[in-house]
């Protein structure tokens, strides 16, 4: 069975599949490490892990390099967070997608942000059609920011984000991500409606993963949040450290060095 289709069975269990998303090769053997069963990119930790800012403003090349040191220490599928595609034009996208698809991924996330509904449809599209002319398979997780970014007024964000889905997976997405969607009757009404897998983002106040199953949805991703917290622990620290010149405090929590070597034996993994 292929890497893909392993994924897409991920999603088909009553309990939320459930993605700490990683932003380098290190946090992701991490993830994997603790029992993942597949490991997501989060597009934010990776641009601020490269030295950019989140945004579409990651080089492609860059993308794909993260995304080969990841595989080369990593076991379970892996799905790659390609926020937009890195361009306008659905092949130049469809490209892009084949060299990870080259590599080994699993699965992507597209977005459609502030664009039009048609441009990620077109997207969707186009990557599909490289992939099936390449004989290989990929799980295309279709994101839609209806509710994050309020791309409408909020009592038309439920209807606006089903007909989105719709037409994405008609497109040939396999599943469908609102991040920011959060109320129970929203969700149930968009999971009645859609034929592929709602996959929602964790944020304050949101229904733990039981709850969630039982609502409708499939797959829960922590997005930006884990590395978010990440570079607020690395601030403290290392301000604490500068100000006062003590060694206590940067130790207290830090995993033994023998554990991290551990999990780079990919010597014990192949």
């Amino acid at each position: 069975m292929s890497k893909a289709s392993s994924f897409r069975q991920l999603h088909d269990n009553s309990t939320p599949l459930r993605l700490p998303n990683a932003w380098d090769a290190g946090s992701a053997r991490l993830v994997e490490s603790l029992g993942a069963t597949a490991v997501a990119t989060t597009s934010a930790g990776f641009a601020w892990a490269l030295g950019y800012q989140d945004g579409r403003r990651l080089p492609v090349d860059e993308v794909v390099g993260s995304v080969r040191r990841i595989l080369r220490v990593v076991s379970v599928p892996l799905s790659v967070d390609i926020e937009n595609g890195y361009s306008d034009d659905p092949q130049a996208v469809a490209d892009h997608v084949m060299r990870l698809v080259e590599l080994g991924i699993a699965g992507i996330n597209i977005e459609d942000g502030p664009d039009a509904p048609s441009m990620l449809a077109a997207k969707i599209e186009a990557i599909r059609d490289a992939v099936s002319k390449a004989g290989a398979d990929l799980f295309i997780n279709a994101r839609s920011d209806v509710v994050l970014a309020n791309l409408v007024d909020k009592p038309k964000q439920a209807d606006e984000s089903i007909a989105r889905g719709k037409r994405y997976a008609s497109a040939g997405a396999d599943g469908l991500f609102l991040p920011a969607l959060a109320d129970p009757a929203d969700i149930m009404k968009i999971v009645g409606a859609i034929s592929v897998p709602l996959n929602v983002m964790a944020l304050p106040g949101l229904a733990d993963a039981e709850t969630l199953g039982r609502l409708g949805v499939r797959r829960l991703s922590a997005g930006g949040a884990i590395s978010q917290v990440v570079f607020g622990t690395v601030q403290e620290l290392a301000k604490n450290f500068l100000q006062s010149g003590r060694s206590d405090a940067i130790v207290a929590n830090a995993l033994p060095y023998s554990t991290i070597q551990r999990l780079f034996d990919v010597t014990s993994k192949t």
